[in-house]
């Protein structure tokens, strides 16, 4: 049987620690600018502020293999392989970054070759030639460079070359401003946001039929807007043209936003998969997590993700597969919105926040003792075939311990804690709220965003989450708890949808509102056909898509779904600058 996954990928990610002098100390969990690679056979995956790297036979288990000899405190870490080893390198703004070789990754021993100039967000590529480039770049006024390198010392062999510069005009979804779907980007609120400018970073390159994929990551990694897009050549290092069908990866809505500064790699089905950057940014910035989706490139050469539904579980096919119509479990979710109670709660924070698919919002238990949690009640009729359970955390910083001396720069103590910081919990369901079954329990391990599946399903009505207490004695939290499954009864019943383009970047999709649905998933794309963007939105009756490109013409279709099914939108064009009226379209099944 195919493993399932669910994002966030569920790895025990490293607490990181910082304290900026004058100030409390900032404790929070960390993974991000994923580098994954398949080298000799097994995959293996590198996640900034991880402490070692992850391998995994069939991408859905993983292994984790400390690397204390390697620069673990340097932010994204690149893992390529270049003539038969495997070869790691990491971010420096101030000194020469090296690079480091093995061919046996799993002893955790590197050779190190050292560096000569400093770079951030690196990425190394090895063409079929047997020659080797470096691609690296993170930041709002520098573009993307790249260079060759000799491929035994990774030494320059010239001059870097200008291949990426942030174009926020044109493209939309670089735009480093709101994304929330309600406020146009350009109507800035904060500080922050009045330089529009997208940070261009995180570059990864693939080839693919005799093309040059180059692929970057904006506009910022805190907005659920963070994506990657991509530009192509017929050569390594350019002229590279823009793709239409940027942003490839982006996931702006749903329960677990963000997808940029990822990795993109085929497995040894000939199946694609890219990894990217979750984004959660709410105990800090840097406050995210790793999520994998399926991918692949169209008949035209167009490097997809199929992101519809990116946060529901879907299989990890051990066999060639289409992406479009092979990996989905066909589970719908069934909490949503539904009635849930807490043994008790923290003011602010109620136990509603677990349903209302919004990682950012969490439950926090009243006390910080052992046995608190929340029921989740999914209604009469359903079907219970999975539960995810995602950890948050409420106030660590005061529960950790304090750091144990200052530095005279910024950061006072930067850090990474400790991997082993489980937090107990177990899962159970019930059809009377009596009677409760286990299905699963964190088992002693840091589980933060575990699946469990129900081995024979059957009728279920109650899920129960139970314990506590969090990391180094905090009070349980809970950002989710997700049942997924099948709900008796028919799937939505068809919307009327009016889609208009405001301007070159933006437009505005609306449709008519039903109690029999859940939500809505917004797909679009440059023809009725590649409709390889999507966009989930819960709980409202219009969406501003603030990610399109300049000159570029747009189809969009609506799907409506709940707990019982989907249906599936018409593909209708975006009318340009005309009124709503005159692009309304009715949303068939």
């Amino acid at each position: 049987m195919d493993p399932v996954v669910c994002n966030p990928v569920d790895l025990p990610y490293f607490y990181s620690y910082q304290q900026v002098q004058g100030h409390p100390s900032m404790v929070w969990r960390e993974g991000a600018d994923p580098s994954l690679i398949r080298y000799r056979d097994r995959y293996f995956l590198f996640v900034s502020m991880s402490g070692g790297f992850w391998h995994s036979d069939d991408l859905a288990s993983w292994q984790f293999v400390p690397t204390p000899d390697l620069p673990i405190l340097d932010y994204a870490p690149d893992v390529r392989e270049i003539d038969g080893a495997l070869v790691f390198s990491a971010s420096k703004y101030d000194q020469p970054c090296s690079f480091w070789r093995t061919t046996d990754p799993l002893s955790g021993v590197f050779e190190e070759l050292p560096g000569t100039f400093p770079f951030w967000d690196p990425n190394l590529f090895q063409d079929d030639d047997g020659r080797v480039y470096l691609y690296w770049g993170c930041s709002n006024e520098t573009p993307i460079h790249g260079v060759e390198l000799d491929r035994t010392t990774l030494r320059p062999l010239g001059d870097p070359v200008d291949l990426i510069h942030g174009d926020h005009v044109a493209h939309g979804w670089e735009w480093k401003g709101p994304g929330d779907g309600v406020v146009a980007p350009e109507a800035v609120t904060t500080e922050s946001e009045k330089d529009p400018r997208p940070f261009v970073e995180g570059a990864w390159m693939t080839k693919f039929d005799g093309t040059y994929y180059l692929q970057y990551a904006a506009p910022g990694t805190e907005l659920n807007t963070y994506g990657d897009g991509y530009y192509t050549s017929g050569s390594p290092l350019g002229p590279f043209t823009y793709s239409p069908d940027s942003p490839f990866s982006s996931v702006p809505g749903g329960f677990a936003p963000g997808a940029g500064h990822g990795s993109t790699v085929e497995d040894r089905f000939g199946n694609w998969w890219h990894v990217g950057t979750i984004r959660i940014s709410v105990g800090h910035v840097f406050e995210r997590r790793i999520g994998i989706y399926p991918a692949g490139f169209d008949a035209d050469g167009a490097l997809f993700c199929n992101q519809e539904f990116a946060d529901h579980p879907i299989v990890i096919p051990q066999r060639r597969v289409d992406p479009w119509g092979d990996v989905s479990t066909g589970w719908r979710l069934l909490s949503f919105g539904r009635p849930v109670v807490a043994t008790s709660s923290l003011e602010r924070f109620s136990a509603a926040a677990v349903v209302d698919e919004d990682i950012r919002s969490m439950w926090v238990a009243a006390t910080a003792g052992a046995g608190e949690g929340v029921t989740v009640d999914v209604g009469d009729g359903c079907t219970i075939r999975a539960v995810q359970v995602n950890l948050a955390d409420h106030d660590v910083t005061a529960s950790a311990p304090p750091p144990d001396e200052l530095a005279p720069d910024e950061f006072a103590r930067r850090d990474l804690l400790t991997i082993d910081r489980p937090v107990p919990y177990v899962v159970e369901v019930s059809n009377d709220g009596v009677v409760w079954a286990r299905i699963g329990d964190a088992g002693g391990v840091d589980a933060p965003h575990r699946l469990f599946t129900v081995a024979d399903a059957a009728g279920g009505r109650y899920v129960r989450v139970t314990g506590g207490p969090g990391a180094w004695g905090s009070a349980f939290a809970l950002c989710g708890v997700r049942v997924f499954g099948e709900r008796a009864g028919d799937p939505p019943s068809t919307l009327d949808v009016a889609a208009v383009r405001l301007d070159d970047r933006t437009a505005r999709v609306t449709w008519s509102a039903t109690t029999e649905t859940d939500g809505v998933n917004v797909r679009y794309g440059r023809a009725p056909d590649k409709l390889y963007h999507s966009w989930l939105v819960y709980g409202r009756d219009d969406l501003l898509i603030s990610t399109l490109s300049a000159g570029v013409d747009y189809w969009v279709a609506v799907d409506t779904f709940n707990g019982s099914g989907v249906a599936r939108g018409v593909a209708v064009p975006l009318t340009r600058h005309g009124s709503i009226e005159s692009s309304r379209r009715s949303i068939t099944s």
